[in-house]
């Protein structure tokens, strides 16, 4: 069979991003992106590079495909996956250059909703992630996907597995140090309980195991990447991926208006509710934005509950292998007992295993020094890659004096003082505490602008890492597209609404259990 379709499909992609580009260079958009973000719109360097790129693979293949002769065979097959696959990509450009953008711009116009010091397209996550997967749910319910589309599209799930190997680059067991060992327990309590909650009730309610699956991974460890992660081991199909995230995602925006609000009638210090934030709400956004909306003053919180969240993306590994075991044992009828060995070993999957090589490698500093997050760390020395130009200028210095009588906690003013001194921040601590400060706006904008200038000065990004995470964001983007592309209405009436019933009641019990946990068991230091 011949797979490859003569299409000039692909051709026609290839010219669409090269004209992205040479819009780009002949600044013809230039006046369109200062609407988008002006200097603040951070993908004029990839719209400069990516679509050149694929644009000339686009227009070299699409012309072979749609004007050579074609023969069955590996390369055949393979070939013929090119359409679809920069069909997805040319949507996720389009979706993370301009259109998430722009839907930012209208939500900015809006105003803040309420006292949240947030916007509407920031709490409902309409970032270009989501708005990828509806793109493609549009698509392929309106439009549907052309045939010479079919096998790129079905090849959005690589795209996936080969994000969350990736993952594990952004992460660092140093992170973990501050932990001491009864939030340890706590995290696995509660991600073992939700996991094992959501499984009980899957069955209770006659859900298909895939479906419970997928479910219990997103609800019970760290949302999307859990989801996309568990997703291979169960035979999850893409509309019980995307009730998943759709799920997290609500139950996420009803979170980040509730945590404050009861964290501030129970008057929990900043320790106590970055850990019920980073316990019991899933997506990462959202547990920052839970946070900040406590503590808009400081980060003490924040950092708290990112500690607890990143504890849960390194209990990924072990779901997966609960949930290989899981689901073999439920599909398997014929055999009446499972050697979880033999099961570990077949049905564990490879990019998993992945994702813990490379966390493992990030841990020894092989990317970056190993105390990093997400590719950044602190360094302010010219080894550790302090630039002497970024020490404050004398009439900056010369502000900070004149606003430090603003100041009036007591660790805020001997920090700032050790700025003025020195002209740089001088430690970890010290950073954090003009974080806050900055948050705080109790000094004037410019003198903000300097501190935020001095943060910047110490805190880095390994190119490494900052080369491996651009490329887990486009493969995300590109395989949520794809999935998107996979879903139809008539299979999402099929499924019903049983995934929100239980990530609800799930949700629900994990919340209202580990406040009774934190309130109980944690205080000032964890």
């Amino acid at each position: 069979m011949v797979y490859t379709r003569k299409s000039p499909a692909l051709f026609i992609i290839g010219l669409i991003m090269l004209g992205i580009w040479g819009l780009q260079e002949a600044s013809i958009l230039s006046a369109y992106i200062a609407h988008l973000g002006g200097t603040k719109y951070k993908y004029a360097g990839e719209i400069a590079t990516v679509p050149l790129y694929f644009g000339i693979f686009s227009a070299v293949a699409g012309a072979w495909q749609w004007l050579g002769r074609h023969r069955e065979g590996h390369f055949d097959y393979y070939l013929s996956t090119a359409a679809g696959a920069m069909f997805i990509l040319l949507i996720a450009m389009l979706v993370r250059w301009f259109v998430a953008p722009e839907i930012a711009v209208g939500s900015k116009a809006l105003g803040e909703i309420g006292d949240t010091g947030k916007h509407l397209h920031t709490i409902l996550g309409l970032n270009y992630v989501v708005l990828g997967i509806l793109s493609g749910i549009i698509i392929v319910n309106v439009f549907r996907i052309p045939r010479w589309a079919e096998n790129g599209v079905r090849l959005s799930r690589l795209g996936l597995k080969t994000g969350v190997i990736l993952l594990g680059t952004l992460y660092s067991a140093a992170e973990l140090k501050n932990l001491g060992g009864l939030s340890i327990v706590m995290i696995g309590f509660f991600v073992l309980g939700s996991v094992g909650l959501v499984l009980w009730l899957g069955a209770r309610m006659k859900v298909p195991s895939s479906m419970g699956g997928v479910l219990s991974a997103g609800m019970g460890v760290c949302g999307v990447s859990a989801t996309v992660a568990a997703a291979p081991v169960v035979q999850a199909k893409s509309v019980e991926i995307a009730y998943t995230i759709g799920t997290i995602l609500l139950w996420g925006v009803g979170c980040m208006f509730v945590f404050p609000i009861v964290g501030h009638l129970l008057d929990m210090s900043h320790v106590q509710f970055g850990a019920w934030a980073g316990t019991g709400i899933l997506n990462s956004a959202q547990v920052a934005g839970a946070a900040l909306a406590y503590q808009p003053d400081g980060i003490e919180t924040l950092k708290v509950a990112e500690i607890f969240n990143i504890t849960r993306v390194l209990i990924l590994p072990v779901i997966v292998l609960w949930l290989a075991v899981w689901y073999v044992k439920r599909e398997d009828l014929q055999t009446a007992q499972v050697n979880v060995g033999r099961v570990a070993f077949e049905k564990f999957p490879i990019f998993v295993l992945g994702f813990i090589l490379l966390f493992a490698l990030s841990t020894t500093g092989v990317f970056a020094p190993a105390n990093h997050y997400k590719g950044k760390y602190f360094g302010n020395t010219v080894a550790s890659g302090f630039k002497q130009e970024n020490l404050l200028k004398p009439g900056q210095i010369a502000l900070l004096k004149e606003e430090s009588v603003k100041v009036q906690r007591q660790d805020r003013k001997q920090t700032l003082q050790r700025l003025i001194d020195n002209g740089k921040v001088m430690s970890i601590e010290d950073d954090d505490i003009l974080r806050g400060l900055i948050n705080a706006n109790v000094v004037s904008r410019e003198a903000n602008k300097v501190l935020k200038k001095a943060h910047k000065a110490v805190r880095h990004t390994a190119k490494k890492i900052k080369a491996f995470r651009d490329w887990v964001t486009w493969l995300f983007a590109f395989g949520l597209v794809g999935l998107g592309m996979q879903i139809t209405v008539s299979s999402m009436r099929q499924a019903g609404g049983q995934p929100a019933i239980i990530g609800g009641i799930v949700g629900a019990v994990k919340a209202v259990l580990s406040l009774l946990v934190v309130i109980l068991l944690i205080s000032e230091t964890v």
